[in-house]
């Protein structure tokens, strides 16, 4: 009798070790986390309900962000898209990956096929989590040719030289033109038992401002341009897509095992007489150029909690890698603050840094040729300076024509309307020092006068 039993206890357990190991790898896929990287397109920073915005609806971003980590002043290093998507995919900033702007000048337009090729010179995020077995989809905005170029296992975006090939082509009808795409690759992910990496960057709200009716028809009323309505309408579009994909990962029962990050990948200023965006938002150094909430909830691991510290998206690439147990290549610059994220302990990083480029590249071996600004925040202080490179074309956004380091107290003054510089010179010094340190250059030169 006792060994019948024997056999039965050994056969139990034999049963549970092929479960746990061959079985298609299913206790491999619920140790690595899902990954969901949201990116919203042209932004503002205060465009949210949850970061105080009076008419503008967000609830469905509210409640991730508020069962999550916050962090209400992150930046991006660079306040246009594709630069500032590149360095989610490669972790570095503009002036190390090259991409520096969206498009080569006109005069050069017969080398765009090898500005697509920048991102292949560096380990991709898609890339580093293959080798702990995830598979990853890229939806909506993505610059660099095919989703094959950053390693994506799965995507929508063909990419340069195919028609429609200049920032995401197929890929931007996600979330415009429904989900099915994304929901059909969790679907296969499931099915594999794979842990899975979303790249979301759906098309929204950037322009064209053509919310449905009925979201338009909420933010129209008596004494506001119809542009900043639309503008509005857009940001709750995207956030009813969020909502989509969020209860369509809760409804697969993954939310526990899934951390969500959010990041805008540059600000705006809606124009009220026009569809364009405002001086001093996209494509600059300002506040509402680069700064962006930034969040992190990944369902009981995370405590909630609304923090103060400066975060920058150059951290998100080894944040991800350290979740999901990948290699993070050498040279890394941001920091991995998932041991801050899971300890509640303060980022104790002294400073964070950005610079600002042309939006054609003039020279794409040369990043330097049209740097505009660069700034560092630390604290409540923000330093911005202004350098000489060449603007081609979009002559009227970047006028220069403060002459002067630009100073500011972010705390007191978040739409940097006092240059407190002249008042306080020790405390310019000390920061373009920073600047400077950070990264030397070769040929650039400073435009202020000190």
């Amino acid at each position: 009798m006792e060994w019948r039993i024997n056999l039965k206890i050994k056969f139990i357990l034999i049963i549970l070790l092929f479960s746990i190991t061959g079985m298609g790898g299913s206790a491999f896929a619920q140790q690595k986390p899902n990954i969901v990287l949201i990116l919203s397109d042209d932004h503002a920073w205060n465009d949210y309900s949850f970061m105080g915005h009076p008419d503008v609806k967000t609830p469905r971003i509210d409640e991730l962000a508020a069962r999550g980590v916050l962090f209400r002043r992150g930046y991006v290093p660079t306040g246009l898209c594709r630069p500032s998507l590149m360095t989610l995919a490669t972790g570095q900033y503009a002036s190390d990956h090259g991409v520096t702007g969206n498009d080569p000048n006109p005069i050069t337009l017969a080398r765009k096929a090898e500005m697509i090729t920048f991102v292949e010179k560096f380990e991709t995020l898609p890339e580093l989590l293959a080798e702990q077995g995830y598979l990853s989809h890229q939806s909506g905005k993505w610059w660099e040719g095919s989703y094959q170029h950053g390693g994506f296992t799965h995507g929508m975006t063909r990419g340069f030289p195919e028609e429609g090939g200049r920032h995401g082509d197929d890929g931007l009808a996600i979330g415009r033109e429904g989900m099915e795409p994304v929901t059909d690759f969790v679907d296969m992910a499931v099915e594999q038992d794979k842990p899975f990496f979303l790249w979301y960057a759906p098309f929204l709200p950037h322009s064209p401002h053509n919310p449905p009716d009925r979201l338009l028809k909420k933010y129209l009323k008596e004494g506001r341009s119809v542009h900043i309505a639309q503008y509005y309408a857009m940001i709750e579009w995207f956030d009813e897509t969020n909502g989509q994909l969020i209860d369509y990962i809760d409804k697969k029962g993954l939310t526990d095992n899934t951390l969500f990050i959010y990041v805008a990948d540059n600000g705006w200023i809606q124009s009220e007489d026009n569809k364009g965006f405002a001086l001093r938002s996209k494509q600059t150094s300002y506040e509402a150029g680069v700064r962006t909430p930034i969040f992190f909830t990944w369902g009981e691991k995370l405590k909630t909690a609304d923090r103060p510290e400066l975060v920058s998206s150059i951290d998100l690439f080894p944040t991800m890698l350290a979740v999901a147990g990948a290699r993070t290549p050498e040279g890394i610059p941001g920091l991995n603050i998932l041991p801050n994220l899971t300890s509640g302990e303060e980022i104790t990083r002294k400073a964070i840094f950005g610079e600002s480029f042309a939006h054609d590249v003039v020279e794409l071996d040369n990043p330097e040729a049209t740097l505009l600004y660069r700034w560092v925040i630390e604290g409540k202080w923000k330093l911005l300076l202004t350098y000489d490179g060449t603007v081609s074309r979009n002559q009227t956004v970047h006028p220069r024509t403060e002459k002067r380091p630009q100073l500011y107290d972010l705390i007191a003054d978040p739409y940097e309307n006092n240059n407190l510089a002249k008042d306080n010179p020790d405390i310019v010094a000390k920061m373009a020092k920073q600047i400077s340190d950070w990264k030397p250059l070769k040929q650039a030169k400073t435009i202020t006068t000190w």
